[in-house]
């Protein structure tokens, strides 16, 4: 079945998915396109691209998106929320709204869903569920959630190769293809990796096996580690004032703690001597981005952190999530 961009564009909202989708078709049936969508969805499409298709959508509740590309997008867009809209009232339209505004503002993007059999209750607990979630968690959520919506699309384009489900509420936690699920996971397993257990202040014989902050970069745009960036980790020291102050100057009141380079996997290395008990203090921690990425908007990039006398048996995990156009950090214990 040979299907045209403004077909695919129509199921997701990014031209580079709609471009392949037509290079890799014709397509003989709904599962011979839902198995390349996933593909080029999850492996294909990059960052813009993802954010490209989550700008698509209406708001959850309201009229289509200014952004949509296809008129038939946005009359499934208004039959998916459907059931949300027939459970609103008043009040919950109003705080979905608040709450929908909230959630742009943190993450930058639309709140996605999987809207089709939901109602507004059931959907506004979900977005204050996920509006906790850490801007990269919740980046690989939308994505798995526009590629259930594009699933449901796509069976509408081959109704006579698939039941019809789009008055079936897909299952929250829908499989993705191995290869997508690699695809949205390499973001979050870098940032998770040295974060699996809670920090727990350990006796005074404790032995380090790692130095007390340590940093990688990962490149958001690429969906893979940043390697050959500069990392330079320096302390406060002045005897007459304990911490730096915005808008003041401090050149010549940092002392170099150490300096590294990130590897394949993104990770600095070493940056400072291995201690068991670190030094309370204002610490920053510098990239240089602007080497890594001439064309970039940040020539350089500085984190300033302090420990607390009550923090000092604790690691410090500063991970910098780069892209063109934004910047994250979290700090990991």
């Amino acid at each position: 079945m040979a299907l045209g961009e403004k077909d695919w564009l129509a199921c997701c909202g990014s031209v580079k998915f709609a471009q392949e989708m037509v290079s890799a078709g014709p397509f003989s049936n709904y599962q011979e396109a839902l198995n390349a969508a996933k593909d080029i969805w999850f492996n294909k499409v990059d960052v813009f691209g993802w954010l490209e298709a989550f700008a698509a959508h209406p708001q959850i509740g309201e009229s289509p998106s200014q952004n949509h590309k296809s008129p038939i997008s946005a009359q499934w867009s208004k039959g998916e929320q459907s059931t949300a809209l027939a459970t609103a009232t008043d009040s919950t339209l109003q705080e979905l709204y608040e709450w929908n505004a909230r959630y742009r503002e943190k993450f930058g993007f639309v709140f996605l869903i999987f809207a089709s059999g939901r109602s507004t209750p059931e959907i506004l607990a979900e977005l204050k569920r996920r509006y906790q979630n850490r801007p990269i968690v919740e980046f690989k959520l939308a994505a798995e959630e526009q590629m259930k919506i594009t699933e449901l699309r796509l069976s509408k384009l081959f109704p006579a190769n698939t039941t019809d489900i789009s008055t079936t509420k897909i299952p929250h936690a829908t499989d993705v293809t191995k290869a997508g699920e690699d695809r949205v996971s390499i973001i979050g397993g870098h940032l998770t990796a040295t974060n699996e257990t809670p920090a727990i202040k350990p006796s005074p014989t404790f032995t380090r096996t790692r130095p007390p902050i340590t940093t990688h970069i990962l490149d958001v745009a690429r969906g893979a580690p940043a390697a050959g960036v500069e990392v330079r980790l320096e302390t406060w020291e002045k005897d007459d004032q304990a911490r730096p102050l915005f808008g003041q100057t401090d050149s010549g009141c940092w002392k170099l703690e150490g300096c590294s380079t990130t590897d394949k996997d993104g990770r600095s290395g070493q940056l400072m001597k291995m201690t068991d008990d670190l030094n309370p203090g204002v610490y920053r921690i510098s990239f240089d981005t602007g080497k890594y990425n001439p064309d970039g908007f940040f020539p350089y990039v500085s984190i300033v952190f302090e420990v607390r006398e009550s923090q000092k048996w604790e690691h410090f995990h500063v991970p910098l999530l780069l892209s063109p156009f934004s910047l994250s950090t979290y700090r990991g214990s």
